[in-house]
């Protein structure tokens, strides 16, 4: 996970340096008046649940996603249409319950058994994506500056679900149990998403379409993210 996180970095960060430099000198003379591009994106978020268990309580939940995006503009207008492929990560932290992903105790859904044992216990999932924007720009063709609004969708595939718990044992002993199991989840997510800001920074706010497990009645389980979007290059 992150030597594909620092790939997509050294790629993204490769590409906003040719373009902030102009590439080519032709590019240079076209880029003072065509549409700036707008390549990377980085979120940092809070993470929450929607439609989970009135008795599961979770703590300080937190995601990290990165994209590289390319502006395709409609007609010479502030607006452009952003395809771009990203990877999403996100851990919410259960108090005093687990998710029981170890296999099947029940013959068919997931569980969410109470426990005081865990000193920290954090569900983590990881998502390829292509996210797909609809964006205005007050400021088109510099992607640093300006008044900046996106409304969009993003297409998601599992890459990985696991669970970790830490526990502190009763002589101050100190372990940590992970559990790697995509049999509950949803192997694919749409989520929509929306984000506003100013120059480099923003907000933004994503809500998954699809539920979080496969094949459960008794839990609905739709993830959220809101939070700091850092954008141009």
């Amino acid at each position: 996970m992150k030597k594909i996180l620092f790939t997509l970095g050294l790629i993204a960060t490769s590409i906003g340096v040719f373009a902030q430099d102009g590439g080519s000198p032709m590019n240079k003379a076209m880029n003072s008046v065509t549409h700036s591009r707008d390549f990377l994106m980085l979120q940092l978020s809070y993470d929450g649940w929607a439609g989970s268990p009135d008795s599961v309580k979770t703590g300080f939940n937190r995601g990290f996603n990165i994209a590289f995006m390319y502006d395709i503009p409609l007609n010479k207008s502030k607006f452009s249409i952003a395809p771009g492929l990203g990877i999403s990560t996100s851990g919410v932290m259960l108090k005093d319950h687990a998710m029981d992903v170890a296999g099947r105790t029940n013959n068919s859904e997931v569980t969410f058994p109470y426990t005081t044992a865990n000193k920290r216990y954090k569900v983590a999932t990881t998502y390829l994506e292509i996210p797909v924007e609809l964006r205005y720009r007050s400021v088109p063709d510099n992607a640093n500056k300006g008044f900046k609004a996106g409304l969009g969708v993003k297409f998601g595939a599992l890459l990985d679900a696991h669970t970790k718990a830490k526990t502190t044992g009763p002589n101050g002993g100190k372990t940590t149990d992970k559990v790697r199991n995509k049999e509950y989840f949803n192997a694919w997510r749409m989520a929509a998403t929306a984000r506003i800001g100013y120059g480099n920074i923003g907000l933004f706010y994503s809500y998954s379409i699809t539920p979080l497990l496969k094949d459960n009645d008794k839990y609905d389980i739709r993830p959220y993210q809101i939070g700091i979007v850092v954008s141009g290059l």
